[in-house]
């Protein structure tokens, strides 16, 4: 699904940038432009990113 129209950027391009480590909106933004021009897509940014991100007391504690 297209999660930013304008750069024509979808959720799968995201979570693969996050998945490589590009783990922050603003480096999302220097990665792939997203978020620039009309802003609509920040808030889906921000879910995929947050979704993404485990603090790592988190991960402590799973292991």
């Amino acid at each position: 699904m297209y999660i930013c129209i304008c750069k024509a950027v979808t959720d799968s391009q995201i979570q693969t940038a996050i998945n490589d480590g590009i783990n922050t909106r603003k480096a999302l933004h220097q990665c792939l432009g997203i978020g620039s021009d009309c802003g609509k897509c920040n808030r889906h940014v921000r879910e995929l990113v947050n979704k993404n991100n485990v603090p790592t007391g988190a991960i402590q504690a799973i292991i």
